[in-house]
Order: C-alpha cells, then structure tokens, then sequence
C-alpha cells in the first residue's frame, strides 16, 4: 500500500489534535449530566451498596490486546499500581502457576478501576494464537481495545491474529508503542511502525472511524505513557494519558436500564463456597443479589431453560480483589454466583425473558490428539487418577470452561481432544499431570476439509527472525516441511538480522519449535498463527530420524549406554527405569533399532581397571512436554505421569510392531 505511510501520517495528525480537543468528545455526556442521570436511577431505584454507580455513562470497557512478550501484562500491573490497587508480584494478573512460570498469559482475566470519575473494566487477554478462543470470547465484552504493539518489533503475525478480532466486533482501538525506552528504537522507527500498523488495519478492513486512532507512546517497564514521542517524559512519569485517551476515546456501552435483566456469559470458575461463579456483561436491565433469575441456552428447536435459581451473591473485581455488590446495571462487567448449570455462552436473564442472546462463533480447531488410559508396564506408579472415566471427567470440565477445545469420546478408554495448537493441548496435559492423572497421548493430527472433493490443510503465516548465517539452515528444514516463503528482508535497525514471513502447513510445523531453537542456536524467533484452510501442499520430507527402541525391562545401566552411545542421541540416564516397547533415545539413521539398555556387565574372576562408576556419559537429552509433542511419530505414544515424561511405540511386542508396519498407512 503505497499511499499507506501518506495517510497515516495525515491520520496521525489529526488525531494527536483531537486529542488535545474537547469537541472530538462531545457525544460523552458532560459531567453534570452525567450526575443528574445518577441522582434520577437512583431516586426511583431500590438502595445499591454504598459507591455503587449503575449508570453506563460512567464505565469504559477495555481490552487489552498484544503480540506475545509486547508488554501487556506489565502494562496492566502499571495501570493498577496507578489507580491505587496493591500489587502483590511483577505481572499479579497472571494468576496461574504455569502462567507465572512461562512467563505467558494463558486466560483472559477481568479487573476494573477507578480513573477520576470513570469505572474502567479492564481486559488482560493472551497474545498467543493458540489461546485465540480467549480472545473471542471476551472481545464482545468490550468497546474499546489498547492495541500494544513493541516498538523494536512492529507489528507481527499474532498481532495481526488479535487485531483482526477486535476490528471484526467494531472496537475503538488505541495504538499503544511499548518498549520506546530501548536504545535501538527511534523516532523514525516509530513513524514507521505508525505506517505499518495503519496498512495492516486497513488491510484488515477497518472503518473510517477506527482507523482514527490515537497513537501513544510507553515504556510499561518504567511506567510510563506519553502522546508525544520522547524516551524520558520530562514530567510525572506515569500511565495517566494514556488512561486519558481511554477516557475520551472508548465510548461508553450503549445498554437500557429500564429493559429485563439479561446477561451472556464469557467467563466461568468454580470456588469451592460458592459453586459456579459466571462472568459476563450486562447486556441490558439491573440486576440484584436476591433476584429470580434464569439460565437460557440456545438450540437447533429454539431456546432451552436449563435451571431457575437466584442470584445469592454479586462480585465485581476491582485491583486484586473481588468486592462483593448489591446490584449492578447494563454495561457494567460482573461475577455472580447461585446457578449451577449455565457455563460460558449461554444466557441468564430475568424469570420473564425467554430470548437467549446471541453466542460468540470462534474459529474451529484445527489439530487433534487422543487421550487414553496409561497401559504402559510402569502404569499406576505415579499418578492417583488412572480411569478413562476419571480422565474423560476432567477433559470434559475443561471444555465447559474453555470453549476452544472439543472433547469427543472415541473408545471406551480414551478420548480425542480438539484444540487450536500443540501449546493449548500441551498447557492441559500439562496441568492434569499435575493433578496426579497418568494417561498416554497420541502425537497431534491435523484436521482436515474436504469441500467440493478437494482435501484442504490448515495453513499458518510464520515470520521468523535469524542471524544471517542461520537463514539456510531454516530454509532447508522448512522446504521439507512444505513451507512457502512470501516476504524476506532485512530487520530494520538490526545488521546482520533477517527476518522472513512463510506460510506453512500446520502440520509441518509439529515439532518445529524445537528443532528451530537448535539450528539457531537459540537466537532466533519464530511466530505462528491461523491463517487459512488451503489445498492440501502434498506429503511433508524427511523430518526425523529413527529411534532406538528398549528391549529389555529394568533399571537402566551405564555399562549398557556407553555401547549405545554412538548408536545416536541418548533420552534416558543410568538408573531410570524402561520396559519393552520404550524409546530411549534417536537413531543416528532412518531406521528404528532395537537395544538392549539394562544389560549388565558379566562378573568373572579377571581382574580389569575399569568401573562403571569411572564411565563417563554424554549428557542425556531430557525432553519437555512440548517437545516430546512434537518429536512422536504416528506409530508412537507419550507416556504421561506426574513424575515422568515417557516416549513408548504405541505396540509395545516387537513382533506386533512388525505386523502393523506392513499395513497400509492413512
């Protein structure tokens, strides 16, 4: 788009403008207004808590939106520190352990604050795609959005996945450019970032009025907003023009006081005082602690009551805390608790409305894995819930709280769970495992569409960032895995940097990550998303190598790995136990080979100088969940228990193997 950075330069103009202008607000009802209104509601409404304001005029709603690692939630730990919220830790809205530890938000999570007389319900959301269904599901919650785009980076593929999104539910965007403290970021950088992000909304259709957007400059590191571009605000250093421009950019939700209460829900938890607690915007009316309300789904026939109950208790989450409420009005974002069955989607609403509300459509699966019961000869060592009931139990709780995954059974004992990418499906595995579940998992298989007899593949957009002398290397493994490059040129403001947009079959990349990180010796970035079903590229090349399979049942010994070691790359270290059937390391060729691990060096009456305590082994490679996701073959399985991660063939009787390899391959 050439006339892109043109336009945005006129567009940046008359924005910064408006912002110092109060006529650009002038559909916000003034302050006194604004009041009067307040004062009306609640001379003819019944008493609400102390504080409590139901009038729309008063709230913002926000989400906040990003690329992974662009600073949301460091954002948000600034916007709250502002508004008076005590911050317990560094980034305190990723609440998960996992969360914390990845240092990746997984769950969107709903807080709100006070900013001079507004109520702002803030939205921290995850940047990454395979969490995509957390986005979706809460975006329609929202008004506005604060698009944060790093200012070294610009603009990349999740970026794109998330705007497109917010566009999609007609937000009111601001650009917010984090990271402007770094020293290789510049005012023309920025510009030109400006640029980029201007042709990527309007590539994605954006209207005249979003494109419209502030631009605002950060570092959330520091804590810090400006509308100007400077590296230092000589100023108070604080977040509070950014919180302006919320203010006077997001418009207040459009909702009636006077209509039925209803309510569609986008968040649910369980605590274990007050059953289910749903969360959700209040699409229109007041609702209060005490009121007759209920759960309404929609269906093929129509619209389905699934339980009456009352509202016994009102939450809304403000800073870190959740306060409990006497009533609260359309617009506002609230928790209620008091209905047991409703879940994420479905509508509660006054006992006189039978109108369900419209639900969210999100974007559908795109691979599958199986979950099964552990049948492995180590099976019940580890774990306390070993049933496929138990298992199926768990999967199907988790797919009433995240609408992204679907579970379907598929034999007695196991189950095939469908979800957005193999970081989704290994956070769930991840998190059973420590809930002391043991169960095996099939390597991930993409799903399919066969529309007018041609079979369609899902395809992804990958932007990949290398030093120079990797870019080979990345090409090579990529032209294996059907990859097609579409744009390739020089990091602006990096020498000796490339960076590379592809797109690529979703299941070539299975696996990938890790290789990447090895071939680039961990200096590289590599960035996916969803992008389209497209016809299917043809088989994928030589992508893994065999592996040695164990054959024999034992406690590992160093005598038997030191023969084994120029066999090819040990998985396993002396001491842990196998079995038949158990991979304990990958072949140096293409071929599977069967070893014998636990064989023990023979006792005779020689004296010999060497022990096995004075052998000395390469360290082993001791693989992660995601990797082992992504290493297994289609005839191989992933033992899962709460203390180990196993790989296994999926036929553990080397002669069963055998048969099996002659069939014909799907």
């Amino acid at each position: 788009m050439v006339v892109g950075p043109l336009l945005r330069s006129l567009w940046s103009t008359t924005t910064r403008t408006s912002l110092s202008s109060s006529s650009h607000y002038s559909h916000i009802k003034p302050l006194s207004y604004a009041r009067a209104a307040f004062s009306t509601v609640t001379a003819t409404a019944p008493a609400a808590t102390p504080g409590v304001d139901i009038d729309p005029g008063r709230l913002r709603n926000v989400a906040v939106i990003a690329h992974v690692d662009h600073g949301k939630t460091t954002l948000m730990d600034r916007l709250l520190r502002q508004c008076g919220a005590d911050i317990p830790h560094e980034r305190a809205l990723d609440s998960i352990d996992l969360e914390r530890e990845r240092g990746i938000t997984i769950a969107s999570k709903v807080t709100s604050i006070s900013w001079k007389d507004k109520e702002l319900n803030m939205v921290d959301t995850p940047g990454h795609a395979d969490f995509g269904g957390e986005v979706e599901r809460v975006v329609g919650m929202v008004e506005g959005a604060v698009l944060v785009v790093d200012a070294g980076e610009g603009p990349l593929a999740q970026t794109k996945f998330v705007l497109a999104k917010a566009l999609k539910y007609g937000l009111h965007p601001i650009l917010l450019l984090n990271k402007v403290d770094k020293p290789a970021v510049t005012e023309e950088r920025c510009d030109e970032v400006e640029s980029l992000v201007f042709d990527l909304f309007a590539n994605l259709g954006a209207t005249e009025e979003q494109l419209d957007f502030p631009v605002l400059y950060a570092s959330a590191k520091e804590g810090w907003a400006s509308s100007t571009y400077t590296k230092s605000p000589p100023d108070v250093k604080d977040m509070s023009q950014l919180l302006d421009a919320i203010v006077g950019h997001v418009p207040p939700p459009s909702a009636s006081l006077d209509a039925p209460f209803q309510m569609l829900v986008s968040m649910m938890e369980k605590d274990p005082y007050l059953g289910r607690v749903l969360t959700g915007r209040v699409t229109c009316g007041v609702v209060r602690v005490g009121d007759k309300v209920h759960g309404l789904k929609k269906t093929d026939d129509g619209t389905v009551k699934i339980e009456e109950g009352k509202i016994v208790k009102l939450m809304k989450k403000k800073g870190m805390r959740a306060d409990p409420v006497d009533s609260a009005g359309a617009g506002d974002i609230v928790s209620m608790a008091g209905l047991s069955s409703p879940t994420i989607g479905h509508t509660v609403a006054n006992a006189e409305v039978m109108t369900a509300l419209p639900t969210v459509v999100l974007d559908p699966p795109t691979i599958s894995m199986t979950f099964g019961v552990n049948d492995s000869p180590l099976a019940g060592s580890d774990g306390i819930h070993l049933t496929g009931g138990k298992i199926g139990d768990r999967l199907l709780a988790e797919s009433e709280t995240n609408l992204a995954i679907n579970v379907l059974p598929s034999t007695s004992e196991s189950y095939e769970v469908q979800g957005r990418g193999e970081l989704q499906l290994g956070i769930l595995i991840e998190n059973m495992r420590r809930e002391g579940f043991e169960l095996s998992v099939s390597p991930p298989k993409v799903m399919y569409k066969v529309e007018r007899g041609v079979k369609l593949e899902p395809i992804e957009e990958v932007t990949i960032e290398v030093d120079d002398a990797h870019v080979g290397l990345v090409m090579e493994a990529l032209s294996h895995r059907r990859g097609e490059v579409t744009d390739m040129g020089p990091v602006p403001g990096n020498m000796g940097r490339t960076r590379m947009c592809l797109t690529c079959p979703s299941r070539g990349l299975v696996g990938y990550r890790s290789v990447f990180s090895s071939d680039t010796r961990g200096s590289g970035f590599m960035h996916r998303a969803f992008l389209t079903y497209e016809k299917y590229r043809g088989p994928l090349g030589n992508v893994r190598k065999g592996v040695l399979v164990s054959m024999g049942r034992g406690l590992i010994t160093a005598h038997a790995l030191t023969n084994l070691e120029a066999r090819g790359i040990l998985f396993v270290a002396p001491g842990m136990e196998t079995y038949d059937g158990m991979i304990i390391g990958e072949h140096s060729r293409d071929t599977d080979l069967d070893v014998n691990p636990v064989r023990a060096k023979e006792l005779n009456n020689i004296r010999a100088p060497s022990k096995d305590e004075n052998v000395k082994l390469t360290p082993p490679r001791l693989m992660s969940l995601e990797e082992a996701i992504g290493y297994v073959a289609s005839d191989e399985l992933i033992e899962v228990t709460p203390k180990a991660i196993r790989l296994r063939k999926r036929y553990l009787e080397v002669n069963k193997r055998k048969t099996m390899s002659k069939r014909p391959k799907d």
